[in-house]
């Protein structure tokens, strides 16, 4: 096995690693991430080509060990893969279940990992269809069209867009992709150096211009902007739960809309986002009353 390249990275904050990189791993069976307390294994793609890393939370330090043709590049990034560009410090709380949450989850960052089409691929598949489907059809899509990443972990590589945008859309129904989001990513794909190259507009912007493209609404161009490019004002506007799980946390209203739950976040403009990260990461519901998502095997119809 090739030596791998290292980094150490001073931290002078709290950093909860796994949580804070845990809505990059698509479910326990994600053969990209691997994850365990105070460590994450990643495989990734980078202008200079396939990497793996390792990152272990050791002290107050980051210990990153890279392999691969693109290992230099993803120890570059790796302070914003573990949520180190992330700027809380003007953060106000005006709930005190907000309040509550972010002293108990200071450790909690934005992850801005840069790689706006790696995570904007499985988003597509998520969309309005349920977690557990769309975990689904990210590892088998992987598995199919993917090949391993460099290094010790048993990783593979997220999927390389030109390989997904050359698969026709009939291909995907075996992933339990339907035709219609199969044709977007598609479509996405083909776009991808444009896609990625939006990293270098600030977060707002690049959102903006992301809903610009066919394919992704608002709910997508908020889940990579706030993933890919560390967007603290990036709130999943259609999202089956979110209404809900806001208009509770903030109202103590067991049902809402995409319209209440912008109202009850106007207080926070600016850190929307990472109001809602904080109901993830806290594990805050609604009372669990009335319609839920179907559970579809598309690969069956």
């Amino acid at each position: 096995m090739p030596t791998p390249l290292t980094r150490t990275i001073p931290i002078t904050e709290p950093l909860d690693l796994r949580r804070t990189l845990l809505p990059l791993q698509r479910g326990t069976g994600d053969p990209t991430m691997k994850t365990g307390e105070g460590e994450v294994w990643r495989a990734t793609r980078t202008p200079a080509g396939p990497a793996s890393f390792h990152v272990v939370h050791e002290g107050e330090r980051l210990i990153v060990e890279a392999w691969g043709p693109g290992a230099e590049a993803a120890l570059e990034r790796a302070p914003g893969w573990a949520g180190l560009l992330d700027d809380a410090r003007g953060f106000r709380s005006h709930h005190r279940l907000i309040a509550d949450l972010h002293r108990r989850l200071r450790g909690v960052r934005l992850t801005n990992t840069g790689g706006l089409t790696e995570t904007l691929i499985p988003a597509v598949l998520e969309q309005k269809v349920t977690g557990l489907e769309a975990r689904r059809a990210y590892r088998r899509l992987t598995l199919a069209v993917s090949e391993p990443a460099p290094g010790p972990a048993d990783l593979m590589l997220p999927p390389d867009p030109a390989d997904v945008a050359a698969l026709p859309s009939f291909r995907f129904h075996p992933f339990g992709v339907e035709r219609g989001r199969a044709e977007r990513l598609i479509g996405l794909c083909r776009r991808a150096a444009a896609i990625d190259a939006l990293a270098a507009l600030p977060a707002a912007v690049a959102r903006m211009h992301l809903e610009s493209y066919p394919g992704i609404g608002p709910w997508t161009a908020a889940e990579v902007a706030r993933l890919a490019l560390g967007d603290a004002d990036a709130v999943s506007v259609g999202d089956f739960h979110l209404p809900n799980v806001v208009s509770w946390a903030l109202a103590r209203e067991p049902r809402g809309t995409d319209a209440r739950m912008l109202e009850l976040l106007e207080p926070y403009a600016g850190q929307r986002g990472r109001v809602q990260r904080l109901l993830e990461a806290g594990g805050i519901t609604a009372p669990k009353f009335g319609p839920r998502a179907d559970i579809r095997a598309i690969e069956r119809i």
